[in-house]
């Protein structure tokens, strides 16, 4: 029998009840990934993380990162909660815990900035793991079916719906306006026929879309579906906001440039979330991405498997 520590956090937000919950599970060295995916369906978290202790203790920590139905390689708001767990902690695996984390993932190494208020840990920052990878289209159609949405409501003058990732992949879609954003909801039928056997090489196929002004185009208000990933809806994903802004600034006329978006994520969840994303450009080229957001502590309790 095994006695494992768990801590849960809102991640994304600075309200408990609010943003995206994570837990994070410590001491799971022992277990195998059938039990940990058990776990993660347990919870019916989006996410849950177990930490591990790293494969090269030049890192802080190995991170296993679980949807309720699989193992995924690298997700936002799990990072950021998983180092603002961390980061109350004096030290990990023997080690003093420092203000820069190294995390080892499925994806790469995902490395986190700890923001600190009068010494105390309030948000994270982290660095999107792989460089923008645009994938393939998605029709207009396809995503107007698996969202209930008139095909019209989808806006093409900047980008057609597509696959992008920084470390996981989303189709991404621009909606004419928050009426219409509001009035999605997502058709587990429609998904299944949207993902087909490949699913466009996307891990199932989660659908980010979101809606802006020509006034604040960098401000962003989004909804993320993954109904065959058992997530109907998620509060806040980090993953596909990197992915979706660094998109955006790679089709920004400038060829060198820094944007910071903000999106706005989970309102209709009653679940509201902050997410911000800094891009660099340079040269035509996205070169760097990181992802912030603020945490607070929700849950402490123990899982004996």
């Amino acid at each position: 029998m095994t006695i494992l520590s768990y801590t849960t956090v809102d991640v994304f937000t600075s309200n408990r009840f609010e943003g995206n919950p994570l837990a994070v599970v410590m001491g799971a060295e022992e277990l195998g990934t059938e039990t940990m995916q058990k776990i993660a369906a347990e919870f019916r978290y989006s996410e849950i993380t177990f930490v591990l202790s790293p494969r090269d203790p030049a890192n802080t920590a190995n991170v296993r990162i679980f949807t309720p139905t699989m193992e995924i390689p690298f997700a936002g708001h799990p990072n950021v909660g998983t180092a603002y767990v961390l980061g109350q902690q004096k030290e990990i695996f023997g080690k003093p815990v420092r203000d820069t984390l190294r995390f080892e993932e499925r994806a790469g190494l995902v490395e986190v900035a700890l923001r600190r208020v009068g010494g105390r840990v309030t948000a994270a920052t982290i660095r999107a793991p792989r460089p923008l990878d645009i994938g393939a289209a998605v029709s207009e159609e396809t995503v107007a079916r698996c969202i209930g949405i008139d095909s019209h409501a989808i806006l093409n003058s900047t980008h057609q719906p597509v696959f992008v990732s920084v470390g996981l992949s989303f189709a991404v879609a621009e909606l004419n306006g928050p009426a219409s954003l509001g009035a999605a909801r997502p058709n587990l039928t429609h998904f299944q026929d949207a993902a087909g056997p490949n699913a466009e090489g996307n891990h199932d196929f989660s659908l980010f879309v979101y809606a802006r002004s020509p006034e604040e185009p960098w401000t962003i208000r989004a909804r993320m579906f993954a109904p065959l990933d058992n997530v109907p809806e998620d509060p806040a994903t980090g993953s596909a906001s990197a992915a979706l802004s660094a998109y955006l600034v790679s089709l920004a006329p400038e060829q060198t440039t820094t944007r910071r978006l903000t999106i706005e994520q989970g309102v209709e969840m009653g679940r509201r979330s902050i997410i911000e994303v800094d891009v660099v450009k340079k040269d035509g080229v996205v070169t760097d991405v990181s992802i912030s957001g603020a945490c607070v502590p929700v849950m402490r309790g123990e899982i004996t498997v």
